[in-house]
């Protein structure tokens, strides 16, 4: 279908808030600005506690709705691995807390290029460890830990539960996986016909990727690249929510594929007209309101089923 509306609003308002972007420190400033048109919902309580972390303490923010939860999902934000922080994503991860409704997790781990590849990954997985150990305190015991996250952030969570199969532990529910890097791969079909003009180009991802990676042969292991992986069977159920006018869509729903083909129940859910970042961006209300809704009910059922 043709760009929605919405998304046409919304990246003329990128294109407003972006300007010329050389530097990572330039890029973080503008993933802030993204980030102020965003409405913050209410929720019973938001507190922020260190946890430890392979690198030293880890910083958390804990979500908790006013209805009573059914799940805890840990949340990585996105941001190519550079970009992003707790803030840049406070808004969705307090949409998801109530629309769940569930405690959330959500984790500020080691930004590229001051950290590279594996430092996040290894974050990311020392976080949800650590919610699944401390599940008493943050839910009641016996309570189901999902793992979530957008773009980089669905990269890895999509990761972690991986890891999760291969070490045993923690057990992991469910993976929500909104538009995820999935693999080292800027030649698909999606890449070629929307690298440019579409908020995340060809060129911004290779940027990111250059600055994420040790060298360039980090890109092929399944930590990175998880679309590479051996074997995915037995991880946990996904959802995989992609957008039609994203560089990222066809490694996502090829994540997808292969999870289903491996005996996974894994569910693709493609917004037409949508751009890459719509969960996350103000003009685009219409699709992220039900991104949430869709996701809600995949947690609900990955927390009660």
């Amino acid at each position: 279908m043709s760009l929605h509306p919405e998304a046409k609003a919304a990246l003329e308002e990128l294109r407003r808030l972006g300007g010329p972007v050389e530097t990572v420190a330039e890029a973080r400033a503008v993933r802030i600005r993204m980030a102020q048109g965003l409405e913050a919902e209410p929720v019973a309580s938001v507190e922020e506690v260190g946890i430890p972390g392979p690198g030293g303490e880890l910083k958390v923010r804990i979500y908790r709705p006013e209805a009573r939860p059914g799940g805890i999902l840990v949340y990585f934000h996105g941001g190519g691995w550079v970009v992003g922080n707790l803030d840049t994503h406070d808004a969705g991860c307090r949409a998801l807390a109530n629309a769940t409704p569930c405690v959330v997790v959500s984790v500020d781990y080691r930004l590229a290029p001051e950290h590279k590849f594996p430092a996040a990954v290894e974050d990311a997985y020392a976080a949800t460890v650590w919610a699944f150990e401390n599940r008493a305190g943050l839910l009641g015991r016996g309570s189901r830990v999902a793992v979530g996250g957008d773009s980089a952030g669905g990269n890895l969570a999509a990761v972690v539960a991986l890891m999760a199969r291969e070490r045993g532990t923690p057990e992991v529910a469910y993976q929500l996986l909104i538009y995820p890097v999935t693999d080292y791969n800027l030649e698909t079909e999606s890449y070629r016909a929307y690298g440019e003009g579409y908020f995340l180009t060809r060129q911004k991802m290779a940027w990111y990727w250059e600055l994420y990676l040790r060298e360039e042969a980090d890109g092929a292991h399944p930590y990175a690249s998880v679309l590479r992986a051996p074997d995915v069977s037995g991880v946990a159920p996904a959802l995989v929510i992609t957008a039609e006018y994203d560089v990222l869509r066809d490694e996502g729903e090829a994540y997808a594929r292969r999870l289903w083909d491996a005996g996974v129940p894994a569910m693709s859910l493609r917004y037409g007209g949508m751009i890459h970042g719509f969960f996350s961006l103000a003009r685009t209300r219409t699709a992220r309101r039900h991104a949430v809704a869709a996701s809600a009910a995949g947690l609900r059922w990955a927390f009660t089923g």
